[in-house]
C-alpha cells in the first residue's frame, strides 16, 4: 500500500466552497468574503473560464492557513500546473491512481471522488488525503455509511454533489464531516453580498450539526 504522507489539515470547519465558473475579475470579492466568513478551503474547478489564473490570484489574496486548489483535475499535468501555480488541494470527480500519486508526491492535499467500496479503498490505497463521494445525492448518508463501515476509521469522508447546508446533519450521522458546496453556496456572477450571506448560513448550519453530533 502506498503510505499516504500527506494529510487532511485540522481546519475549524471541513467546508470546501466550489466556485464553478468564476471568473478571475471575480476572485479577489468572492474569495475574500468566504474567507471573512469562516472557510478555509476553497475549490476552483478546471472547466472555469482560465482557472489557473484564478486559482493564483486566489492563492496571493487568502490567508496562508487556506487550501486553495483545483477542481475536476483529471491528469497528473493538471496536478503539475496547479502545483506551479501555488494550489495546495487537488479534487476530482474520479479514482485515479496516477492523480493520486503526483499529488502526493508533491506534498498537496488530495480529496478525489468516489461512488463504490472498490473505488474508495483504491483512492486510499493511493494515498488519498480524504474521500469525496460523489454524487452524494445519489448516495444518501445510507449508502455513504454502509461504505464506510469497511474503510479504515481515520479517512475523512466528504460529501459532494447536491448537498446544501440542510443536508448537513444527516450526513453527519453517517460519518461524513466534510462538505463541497457548489451551486447552493456560488454561482457565476454572483457579488460579494450574496456570498457573505450564503456563507454565513452554510457556516452557522455546519456549526448547529456538529454540535448535535
Amino acid at each position: 500500500m502506498t503510505k499516504q504522507n500527506v494529510s487532511w489539515p485540522r481546519l475549524n470547519r471541513d467546508l470546501v466552497a466550489i466556485l464553478r465558473g468564476i471568473t478571475t475579475s471575480d476572485v479577489e470579492s468572492v474569495v475574500g468574503a468566504l474567507v471573512e466568513a469562516g472557510f478555509e478551503a476553497i475549490e476552483i474547478p478546471l472547466n472555469s473560464p482560465d482557472p489557473f489564473a484564478s486559482i493564483e490570484k486566489a492563492r496571493r489574496i487568502a490567508p496562508a492557513n487556506c487550501m486553495i486548489g483545483a477542481g475536476t483535475v483529471l491528469t497528473p499535468e493538471d496536478v503539475d500546473r496547479l502545483y506551479d501555480c501555488g494550489g495546495n488541494l487537488v479534487v476530482t470527480p474520479n479514482t485515479d491512481p496516477a492523480v493520486i500519486t503526483r499529488a502526493v508526491s508533491r506534498d498537496m492535499v488530495t480529496m478525489p471522488g468516489a461512488f463504490t467500496a472498490t473505488e474508495a479503498l483504491a483512492a486510499i490505497k493511493a494515498g488519498a488525503a480524504a474521500l469525496k463521494f460523489f454524487p452524494a445525492n445519489v448516495l444518501g448518508p445510507k449508502g455513504i455509511g454502509a461504505i464506510r463501515a469497511i474503510l479504515p476509521p481515520d479517512i475523512p469522508l466528504g460529501a459532494v454533489g447536491g448537498v446544501a447546508e440542510g443536508d448537513f446533519a444527516d450526513y453527519m450521522r453517517s460519518g461524513v464531516r466534510c462538505f463541497g458546496l457548489g451551486s447552493s453556496l456560488y454561482k457565476p456572477g454572483d457579488k460579494a453580498d450574496v456570498i457573505t450571506e450564503r456563507a454565513g448560513r452554510v457556516v452557522r448550519a455546519y456549526d448547529e450539526a456538529i454540535a448535535g453530533n
